[in-house]
């Protein structure tokens, strides 16, 4: 596939084009669309994190779980309060379980906590599940001794 670079080009005005290509619904573009997220959780510029907080509180199922993902990559103190509010508040479960994966891949398991919060808390017994499925992986300390926590009561 052919790569085509601009020079001279504003990052917010490339993050704003980039929008457009991540909300065009055009059957057969789920493809190119993810490549545009993608593109805007690279760019430097100031608006791809509002775009990408945009994206991950409208839209459809698999729009609203990447852009959470991207987000938690991107920026993960913008992350945490839409990560929260998905978890909270966001109807459809598969995006709720992006929202706990989006935790797991924050920088320095700076999630972590967040995820034993989840694992304890969530109402949602598939989303403590996916909570604590990462919480395994993660080969944290705090992990484990929260496991060691719950297998000991």
């Amino acid at each position: 596939m052919p790569l085509v670079w601009f020079d001279g080009v504003n990052p917010d005005a490339s993050v704003a084009w980039l929008s457009t290509l991540v909300t065009t619904p055009t059957a057969g573009r789920s493809r190119m669309a993810e490549s545009a997220l993608m593109a805007i959780a690279q760019h430097a510029g100031s608006a791809a994190p509002p775009a990408l907080v945009r994206f991950a509180q409208s839209g459809t199922t698999e729009l609203r779980g990447r852009a959470l993902f991207w987000l938690a990559q991107r920026a993960a103190d913008q992350a945490l309060p839409v990560i929260d509010a998905a978890l909270a508040k966001d109807p459809d479960t598969e995006v709720k379980k992006q929202a706990v994966f989006a935790l797991s891949r924050f920088p320095n398991g700076e999630g972590i906590p967040k995820l034993m919060d989840v694992a304890r808390t969530n109402a949602n017994p598939e989303v403590r599940r996916q909570a604590m499925f990462w919480l395994g992986q993660s080969k944290d300390p705090r992990a484990v001794d929260f496991f060691a926590a719950i297998l000991l009561k």
